[in-house]
């Protein structure tokens, strides 16, 4: 793995890049004129886990609700801007922790100089955010759609605001497609120090858009590329967040939370293993101790071939074993499989957390 160092980076109470944790963020889709809605949506986000969300801001009364947002969360706020620059201003004003917005798109110097020392006042970074769709024509002309494109398109708002002496700055290069995605963060990397937020655009559904972005972002991150990231899901916005820690954690970058390990079934199973599967993971959402609990349909696949696992179950006909690191501590009836192994997790859970 190389090691592509970034500089730190301060959004609201989190310190983005430096070897700092992997930062998981999701957007809004409600209205954020709508106050109540917005503050809501955000606060179920919290609840599964999301550490950054981003909000659009199309208009001056929304730039005027992030101060009541604000207000009411507790996890950073980003304003989405375009080609307004008094947005940004007004959303700044209002105490907005960071702001994504192309310097290149707002117009005169004068007017990004304005957002700039706005946001040197308050010390509030700048996400250059750059997509592969929408490239400036004389970079398209030159070089089609393309990586090279698109990060030559970063470099030139890099440069407007290292030309104002403004270097608290994060940087996205995001494609609709996972190769020219992973193409484009690697020469950006060999380009820059700033902190890197990774995502695919327009991913597409919690399905394809989750294995799309595992791949582009899964990739990146093995790679020691990326500070920051978005799983972009046309679904609830939870199953971002939800996607966004697996695969950080597939990749061994983060430990929080518990990780489920479960056998694909086959003719040996003789329990409700699906079904049992998808309550255990349901029931640990909100536990952030790191537990590797195993769901496993028969005596085949665990205890011992499942011992890694802190805690688990084996399946067996009409019953199942309960073990941890790969001794069995007993044994119990099918119908009282989810309760048992829930109690045993939850006695981990306590003893860990007093360590």
């Amino acid at each position: 793995m190389k090691n592509y160092k970034t500089h730190v980076v301060k959004v609201g109470n989190l310190l983005l890049g430096g070897g700092n944790p992997i930062r998981v963020q999701s957007m809004c889709n409600t209205d954020t004129r709508d106050v109540t809605a917005t503050v809501k949506q955000i606060l179920e986000l919290e609840k599964a886990g999301c550490e950054i969300v981003r909000v659009a801001v199309p208009d001056m009364v929304a730039a005027k609700a992030i101060g009541k947002i604000k207000a009411k969360i507790h996890i950073p706020l980003v304003a989405d801007i375009h080609f307004d620059y008094n947005l940004a201003l007004e959303a700044i004003a209002q105490g907005i922790d960071k702001v994504r917005i192309n310097p290149g798109n707002i117009g005169s110097e004068e007017k990004v100089k304005a957002v700039v020392d706005a946001c040197k006042k308050k010390k509030i970074p700048i996400r250059i955010g750059v997509n592969g769709g929408s490239l400036e024509k004389d970079l398209l002309k030159k070089y089609g759609q393309t990586p090279r494109a698109a990060v030559e398109s970063a470099m030139r708002h890099v440069k407007i605001l290292e030309k104002l002496n403004f270097k608290d700055m994060l940087i996205s290069i995001k494609f609709s497609e996972v190769p020219p995605m992973i193409e484009a963060y690697r020469l950006l990397a060999k380009k820059v120090s700033y902190p890197i937020h990774l995502g695919v655009t327009h991913a597409g559904t919690a399905y394809m858009g989750t294995i799309k972005n595992a791949i582009g972002i899964g990739a990146l991150i093995n790679e020691g590329i990326g500070d920051t990231i978005r799983v972009s899901l046309t679904a609830d916005q939870k199953e971002e967040i939800k996607a966004g820690y697996a695969i950080i954690r597939a990749v061994g970058k983060r430990k929080e939370g518990p990780e489920i390990i479960s056998c694909p079934t086959c003719g040996r199973t003789e329990i409700a293993l699906m079904e049992l599967t998808e309550q255990v993971e349901k029931a640990l959402i909100g536990i952030k101790t790191p537990i590797k609990v195993a769901v496993m349909g028969c005596v085949v696949n665990g205890p011992g071939e499942a011992r890694e696992a802190d805690i688990g179950v084996a399946g067996g006909k009409g019953m199942g074993a309960i073990f941890a690191k790969g001794k069995v501590i007993k044994s119990v009836k099918e119908k009282d499989i989810l309760p048992t192994l829930l109690k045993e997790i939850k006695k981990l859970d306590k003893e860990l957390r007093l360590k």
